[in-house]
């Protein structure tokens, strides 16, 4: 287990090394030059105050959104319950879709954006558990509930783009999600809330565990299913909306990685909770790398200097191709 989780460590630190050296208008070449105190002023800014905070933010975000996924998954007791269809994503956008619009957020206020973002995740999942009423403790109608929550919440975000036609870009942005233009600012913001909400999920390792096994089980070793169940979706949204207000909603990361992170470290959640972090983190780090390098080529294969591919939709298209192979592969398989 020591070996797996070095070795994920030194390919985190592989893809830190490419994300850094990936971006355009700098050779890898000058961006060593600048790590060894090197570089003009603009060399610096540019490695310092955007490739290094959009590097930390990458791997903060994917860290979130995968111990969220691994939580839902467990709490839910359905391997395909992740952020992205429980109303958590979708909400936690349309708050930070929503101020963006009425002008009391945006990209250049992240503190805004948390809380915009923080609130509607919390709305999602509320809305969640109104819907699903007394069947709270069966995991199957709670996820179908989730999936219909997450439509309504998708509905409403696109109300407000026909409110505000001129909000099309940032709406864009939330709703792929990006890295880009990420600062020291964002960074500051992350890694505190993911700190203290990643703890408590790993110190629900032990619930967690018990609701995998079902509620007959939890309740026979002396717990409460239905607050252990409520604990365990308030972190979920708490990492979500954290993720979602510094990159946006990030496709299929909370679904696929924790069932990587289990194959990787066991169904141990005192183990696999940090292994999905650490997980999620080179996923997506290594995601906006590739995003970073594929942008370059796409440049200059179309002599376009403003092209740029965003994280998300590399996100995407590999998950859906990842989760169709899931799927076929385990068609019945439950926690």
């Amino acid at each position: 287990m020591t070996r797996r989780f070095t070795a994920l460590a030194a390919l985190a630190l592989v893809c830190a090394a490419v994300e850094v050296v990936a971006g355009r208008g700098m050779s890898p070449g000058v961006v060593w030059d600048v790590l060894n105190g090197g570089g003009d002023a603009t060399e610096r800014h540019i490695v310092f105050q955007l490739r290094l905070p959009r590097l930390l933010v990458a791997l903060g975000a994917g860290a979130c959104l995968a111990v969220a996924g691994l939580v839902l998954q467990s709490a839910l007791r359905n391997p395909l319950a992740g952020p992205e269809v429980t109303g958590v994503t979708p909400g936690a956008v349309l708050g930070a879709v929503t101020a963006t619009a009425l002008g009391l957020a945006g990209w250049d206020a992240p503190l805004a954006v948390v809380l915009a973002a923080c609130a509607g995740g919390c709305a999602g999942a509320a809305l969640l558990w109104l819907l699903a009423g007394r069947g709270r403790g069966d995991p199957a109608q709670t996820a179908v509930h989730g999936v219909l929550v997450s439509a309504v919440l998708g509905g409403l975000t696109a109300m407000v783009l026909l409110v505000e036609p001129g909000e099309l870009g940032s709406v864009v942005q939330w709703l792929v999600g990006t890295t880009e233009g990420r600062v020291w600012e964002h960074w500051h913001l992350l890694w505190p809330w993911a700190l203290v909400w990643g703890v408590a999920a790993w110190l629900l390792a032990g619930p967690l565990t018990l609701l995998r096994c079902g509620d007959d089980i939890a309740l026979a070793a002396g717990l409460s299913a239905h607050r252990a169940r409520t604990l365990a979706l308030l972190c979920a949204v708490a990492l979500t909306a954290g993720a979602v207000a510094a990159v946006g909603a990030l496709g299929f990361i909370g679904l696929l990685v924790p069932h990587l992170a289990v194959a990787v470290f066991g169904a141990d959640l005192r183990r696999s909770l940090p292994g999905a972090a650490l997980t999620g983190a080179v996923v997506v780090c290594g995601a906006d790398a590739a995003a970073q390098l594929s942008s370059r080529l796409l440049a200059t294969a179309l002599d376009s200097g403003r092209l740029t591919l965003p994280v998300g939709a590399l996100t995407a298209c590999l998950g859906a191709a990842l989760l169709l192979l899931v799927v076929r592969r385990t068609p019945s398989r439950t926690f």
